[in-house]
């Protein structure tokens, strides 16, 4: 990664996890952390208390990856218990001031998954509109939902899927440059020309080649834009 000039956020899941990725932030000085607690990866409850102590650490930038997943969870039973732990973690990402990192994946030919993201967003915590920031990590919605997204002031990230599927040209042709981020999702989901081996986090410069690509605009340029909505989003100075 540093011979590539890669820097990386890693990502909590759960609270080991959450735990390993402040440990990991601590002691290499181009590496942030998130703290959080999956929709779908673990069946533990959401640890207030401890997911406080640990986002308290300088080296935290932001509250998840929390959200909703309706591809792997499809009983009502277990979805309201995710919108549960999504408020929470909501409400404690506005009690520290800081962004949410937000994982949402619908069920199969729907944007269900996004359209009770948004609503827990824009009614449950209507109040706090003004106050709510983040990130929409691994995005595969449509425009509309993009819109609806971009209208809150979050940005959208894109993985390596976008080097080796089409889908998601129009809505990346559509969201103004200042909205996006890249990311990897290691180790999955490897893009074009690593296809099959474990992701890494320095491939995402083929991520931010390809978006380059897609908009038409000199990779420097796309670089440096990505690079400062990061600082941006995440207030890493």
């Amino acid at each position: 990664m540093r011979k590539s000039g890669v820097s990386t956020i890693t990502v909590g899941t759960h609270l080991e996890s959450s735990k390993k990725a402040v440990a990991l932030a601590e002691k290499e000085p181009d590496i942030w952390a998130t703290v959080g607690l999956h929709p779908t990866d673990t069946d533990e409850s959401f640890a207030e208390e401890e997911y406080r102590k640990l986002a308290l650490h300088q080296k935290v930038v932001a509250i998840g990856e929390c959200g909703l997943d309706y591809f792997w969870e499809e009983e009502e039973a277990g979805r309201k218990k995710q919108r549960e732990k999504f408020a929470a973690q909501i409400e404690l990402a506005l009690f520290l001031g800081k962004p949410l990192m937000i994982h949402s994946r619908p069920s199969r030919g729907s944007m269900d998954a996004y359209s009770d993201v948004l609503s827990i967003l824009t009614k449950d915590f209507s109040s706090e509109r003004g106050k709510l920031r983040g990130n929409v990590h691994f995005f595969v919605g449509d425009e509309k939902i993009a819109k609806s997204f971009l209208d809150l002031g979050f940005t959208l990230s894109f993985t390596g899927v976008i080097t080796f599927a089409r889908d998601y040209d129009e809505v990346i042709k559509d969201v103004p440059i200042e909205s996006i981020l890249s990311e990897t999702d290691c180790p999955y989901v490897a893009p074009v020309p690593f296809r099959g081996k474990r992701n890494e986090p320095v491939y995402v410069t083929e991520v931010v080649k390809k978006l380059s690509e897609i908009k038409n605009l000199p990779m420097e340029n796309v670089s440096e834009n990505l690079f400062n909505n990061t600082k941006r989003v995440f207030a890493i100075e």
